[in-house]
C-alpha cells in the first residue's frame, strides 16, 4: 500500500509539474491556434491527474482541507475547457448534466471550506488558518456565477471567451499556489497559499477589463464601417 501511496504522490508532483511549465505555452500563443490548442489540452489533462490523484491521496490520509481543495482547483480548469463544447450550441452556454454536476459538486465542497476553516475542527485546519476560508469563498462566488449563467445565458457573444481564459487562468494560480506552499517554506504558511492569489487575482480582472473594451471597441469600429458603407 506504501508503494501505491508513492506512486501516486510521484504521478501528482509530475503532472503539476507538467502543468506548471506547460502552460505559459498557451497563454502566449495565438488564441485559438493550433500550438495554443495543443498546450491548452495538455495543460487541461495535467490538471485533471493533479486533481484525481490529489483526491485520492486526500481522502487516503485522509486530509479533508487537500480533498476540497482539489475540487475547487479543478473547477476552474474544467468550467474554462468546457465552456469551448457550450459554444457550440445554440446561445453558445447552453449547459449538461456534467456541467450541472461539476458546478453543484463545486458548490458544496467551497462550502465545506468555508464552514471547515471557520470552526477549525483540527490541528491541520488551524496551521492553515485562513486559507480555506478565502478559498472557498472564491469556489463559490466561481461556481455560483457557473450556474447563474446555466439558468440565464449570457448574449454576449464573447460571453464564452471570459468564462474559458479566466478559468484556465485561475487554475493556473492555483498551480502556482500549489508550487509555492511546498517549495517557499520561508514565507508564512497563509502567506504561501495565498500570495499567488493575491497577485493573479488583480491581474485577470484587468485583463478581462482590457479584452472588454477592445472588443467593444471593435463592434462600434464595424458598426460605423458598416453605417459609411450604406452612406
Amino acid at each position: 500500500m506504501d508503494t501505491l501511496i508513492t506512486t501516486l504522490r510521484w504521478i501528482h508532483i509530475s503532472a503539476g509539474t507538467l502543468a506548471l511549465f506547460v502552460a505559459p505555452g498557451a497563454m502566449l500563443t495565438v488564441k485559438g491556434g493550433r500550438a495554443h490548442r495543443r498546450w491548452g489540452k495538455i495543460y487541461f489533462w495535467s490538471m485533471a491527474v493533479v486533481a484525481a490523484t490529489a483526491l485520492v491521496l486526500g481522502l487516503w490520509r485522509p486530509q479533508i482541507f487537500l480533498a476540497l481543495l482539489a475540487v475547487f482547483s479543478f473547477y476552474m480548469a474544467f468550467s474554462g475547457y468546457r465552456v469551448l463544447f457550450r459554444k457550440r450550441l445554440v446561445q453558445g452556454q447552453r449547459a449538461g448534466p456534467m456541467d450541472w454536476t461539476a458546478a453543484l459538486l463545486t458548490l458544496a465542497a467551497s462550502s465545506a471550506l468555508v464552514v471547515l476553516g471557520l470552526l477549525r475542527p483540527g490541528p491541520s485546519w488551524e496551521r492553515v488558518g485562513v486559507v480555506p476560508v478565502v478559498f472557498g469563498v472564491l469556489g463559490l462566488v466561481l461556481s455560483g456565477l457557473d450556474v447563474r449563467r446555466f439558468v440565464r445565458p449570457s448574449s454576449d457573444a464573447h460571453a464564452w471567451w471570459f468564462t474559458h481564459m479566466t478559468g484556465m487562468l485561475g487554475s493556473y494560480i492555483a498551480t502556482v499556489s500549489a508550487f509555492s506552499v511546498v517549495n517557499f517554506t520561508f514565507l508564512p504558511i497563509a502567506v504561501r497559499w495565498l500570495w499567488p492569489t493575491a497577485i493573479g487575482t488583480p491581474l485577470v480582472a484587468l485583463w478581462v477589463t482590457y479584452y472588454r473594451v477592445r472588443f467593444r471597441r471593435n463592434a462600434r469600429s464595424r458598426v460605423e464601417a458598416t453605417r459609411a458603407a450604406n452612406i
